[in-house]
């Protein structure tokens, strides 16, 4: 049995589909298979049931399951700590966060860092979805929430103020009525976002004509003069043709967080890149 064989095992486990998993690390569909049957001889079990859906664990497979994620935390807190030790400014390193804060907010500070230390070289993922920093799918994360994850070094970074906007030409709408207006607002997966609630409140007889989870496409559709959006301001306030409207306060302002696995605090290059990003964003 071999460790990287239980890496595959992990990745079906995880994504569903042979494909999906394949993806993830980056190899083929038909190696996958194949080192997956490999696994499977050399247990005498089955430990996936395919379906038309996918792959689907089996008695055993659950069994498994559980021993190969303590494997895989054993192997991936010995690859932390020894990544976490390393001196030299350069190498990989993998920053998250949303697609908006990555665009207008993360990319100056990256690309100073850039120029200053050339040798190394960052990856910046945005999507919705969180990604693990234990298993090292993210170095370094900026979030609209506090970490919750066991051993996640976080620390508040900035609070983020919001406006609420219209494109230029359009109507602005009156504080308390709203008759006649279209809300853009964050998709039902992001229902506890305090300004979705907050602006049904402001414009009670507004519809809501548009949902997305991301701001930059939110921000497009109201240069189109889609109807009335609820942005942060770096976004807001840097868009040609958007103009910020006043509906009697402002919105509820976001705290971002930055978090990194408590293993990597040693780790030069993300020691650099964070006090950069101290530097030129925190507040």
């Amino acid at each position: 049995m071999e460790w990287s064989d239980l890496r595959v095992f992990l990745a079906v486990a995880r994504e569903g589909t042979l494909g999906a998993a394949a993806r993830k690390l980056g190899q083929t569909q038909p190696t996958m298979g194949r080192r997956l049957q490999a696994l499977e001889r050399a247990l005498g079990h089955q430990l996936f049931q395919r379906t038309k859906d996918g792959f689907v664990l089996t008695d055993e497979g659950a069994a498994v399951l559980s021993h190969a994620e303590r494997m895989e935390e054993e192997a991936l807190a010995f690859q932390r700590q020894l990544t976490g030790h390393e001196q030299q400014l350069d190498g990989m390193l993998r920053i998250t966060s949303s697609d908006w804060f990555a665009e207008y907010m993360l990319t100056p500070v990256i690309a100073d860092f850039s120029r200053q230390y050339p040798h190394v070289v960052v990856e910046l993922l945005t999507d919705s979805r969180f990604f693990s920093l234990s298993r090292r799918e993210a170095d370094l994360a900026f979030r609209i929430q506090p970490f919750d994850e066991p051993d996640v070094v976080s620390r508040k970074l900035l609070r983020m103020p919001y406006g609420v906007y219209v494109a230029a030409d359009a109507p602005v709408p009156a504080a308390g009525d709203g008759t006649g207006a279209s809300l853009l607002v964050m998709n039902v997966a992001f229902g506890g976002m305090p300004e979705v609630e907050w602006l049904q409140r402001k414009l009670p007889h507004a519809r809501v004509g548009f949902r997305s989870n991301a701001r930059a496409v939110q921000a497009r559709m109201c240069v189109k003069g889609a109807g009335v959006a609820v942005l942060p301001r770096p976004l807001g306030d840097t868009i040609d043709h958007l103009q910020r409207i006043d509906l009697g306060e402002d919105p509820p302002a976001r705290d971002i967080w930055v978090g990194y696995h408590r293993d990597m605090r040693r780790l030069a290059r993300l020691r650099a890149l964070l006090d950069m990003v101290v530097a030129q964003l925190a507040s």
